[in-house]
């Protein structure tokens, strides 16, 4: 018996040895395993985290008015002095509307020619410098200095315009003083986006630009304004451009204006800013350009021809870069109305939320009706 146990002793070792050897091994796989999971799901994040895409997104933000429209009745409502204009009480309220925007444009329909060429106003205005200051220093930085008053003082009134506004930090577009600067269309930056700014109008009011000096003004045609795209169309994300077109008096856009809107949207052109009409028109897309067709008046003497030139339109929004794709967002229309008494004195700019009664009777109503203009959708045949 005991040499029986002996032999088999050898035996229940050996097993014990290789159920120990099982045990181990699934004991260091399983571990094993575990490790190897918590290794590849590190790895994996980190290869999440390293392959992450960049957010592109840059934003920029726009806010815009319609015609300062300088006439007689205006500057002799803003007289301090023998030779000196105040216009800031009649602008004042509009500050902090458009204070929050990056870019705040407005079109200086009335050229600011200098003094020494005596002020005058309709049919052929000159403005005085003071306009301009008080403008920019409320704060718009954005200006169309080209429309059909542009040549009110022929070539030395542009000139003198130029002058001025050079002394100005601001951006300007329209005019120019030599071909060379014409041609040399600048690009500027906000907000990590580059932009163009273009500006152009449809009409001199019959008056002839002088023969060979064409670059004085910027007087549209589709060939023109395509040169001028095509060189900076692959040098910016954003392609702003100040239109002067359309018809008077007239709250839907013409013909050439659906025309020259889907052309410039062709040429890659992102938002156009239009003027002329001295009344509000529809804002609204061609394809993914968007129009404002017309922004009406903004400072003006036009009380005497209706409610209508006394009203009209500050669009602000976000302009969106995404991916070389431009979008616009935050979209906000408001109304804005030019106060005056019947003796044309007391000028003054209300945004349509700071009136009442006593200042525009009737005001809600007429804020629906102008509104339901600028909301009206414009149709292509």
């Amino acid at each position: 018996m005991k040499k029986r146990r002996i032999k088999k002793m050898p035996i229940v070792i050996l097993l014990l040895i290789v159920i120990g050897g099982i045990v181990g091994a699934m004991y260091l796989m399983n571990n094993g395993s575990i490790n190897t999971k918590g290794s590849s799901k590190k790895s994996s994040k980190s290869k999440t985290e390293t392959t992450k895409k960049v957010d592109t997104t840059k934003k920029m933000s726009l806010v815009a008015v319609g015609d300062c429209l300088i006439h007689g009745a205006v500057y002799m409502d803003a007289r301090t002095g023998a030779d000196s204009y105040d216009f800031s009480g009649m602008i004042e309220l509009v500050g902090p509307e458009i204070s929050k925007y990056d870019l705040r444009y407005y079109n200086q329909e009335t050229i600011i020619g200098g003094k020494k060429l005596g002020l005058s106003h309709y049919p052929q205005f000159n403005s005085p410098e003071e306009i301009g200051d008080n403008m920019v220093d409320l704060g718009f930085n954005l200006i169309s200095l080209v429309n059909n008053h542009t040549l009110d003082k022929g070539e030395v009134g542009i000139l003198n315009s130029n002058e001025f506004w050079k002394t100005k930090n601001v951006i300007t577009a329209g005019t120019y003083s030599s071909l060379e600067e014409r041609n040399d269309i600048k690009v500027y930056e906000k907000n990590g986006i580059k932009y163009a700014f273009l500006a152009y109008t449809t009409t001199t009011n019959g008056i002839s630009v002088p023969k060979g000096k064409e670059y004085l003004v910027n007087v549209y045609s589709d060939e023109k304004a395509k040169e001028d795209i095509d060189k900076i169309k692959d040098k910016v994300d954003v392609i702003i451009v100040s239109m002067h077109w359309g018809e008077e008096y007239v709250f839907e856009p013409t013909v050439s204006q659906k025309e020259i809107a889907q052309y410039l949207s062709s040429l890659g052109v992102n938002l156009i800013i239009g003027s002329h009409p001295h009344v509000v028109e529809p804002v609204g897309y061609v394809g993914d350009t968007l129009v404002i067709y017309s922004l009406g008046n903004f400072l003006s003497g036009q009380r005497p021809m209706g409610i209508d030139k006394t009203i009209g339109l500050m669009v602000g929004m976000d302009i969106v870069v995404k991916d070389k794709k431009v979008t616009f967002e935050n979209i906000d229309k408001s109304l804005l109305y030019t106060y005056s008494t019947t003796s044309d004195t007391k000028y003054k700019v209300y945004p349509f939320k700071d009136l009442d009664d006593s200042i525009l009777s009737g005001y809600k109503d007429l804020e629906e009706k102008y509104m339901s203009i600028v909301n009206s959708e414009v149709k292509y045949d």
